[in-house]
């Protein structure tokens, strides 16, 4: 068994007054491994951008300008990422959802 032991203890992470929070159960249960890079990259920015119940109001534009995604690739990204019940998007707010029980195949 690997004893685990803090490498640099002076550069602990701490949420501090932010907040970003991403399941160990995305890498173990398939979630990671389901996603194609731009649906990871988008995942990722609005797990990043969101507040504490997930909640982002970045604009599409301005996400796909910062991510580096053409508009069509960002455009099937967040189509995705909705489809397999990670994200919803009303127009305007995006949310993070909990993860769903099972990972849903594209």
């Amino acid at each position: 068994m690997i004893l685990k032991k803090v490498l640099v203890p002076e550069r602990v992470r701490s949420t501090g007054n932010s907040f970003c929070f991403i399941s160990h159960r995305f890498l173990t249960d398939g979630f990671l491994q389901s996603l194609t890079r731009h649906e990871l990259a988008l995942y990722i920015f609005l797990v990043l951008a969101s507040d504490k119940d997930g909640i982002s109001f970045y604009g599409d534009k301005t996400i796909s300008s910062i991510l580096g995604l053409k508009e069509a690739d960002y455009a099937f990204a967040k189509s995705c990422l909705i489809h397999k019940d990670l994200i919803v998007h009303d127009g305007t707010l995006f949310q993070v959802l909990s993860l769903p029980t099972h990972v849903h195949k594209s």
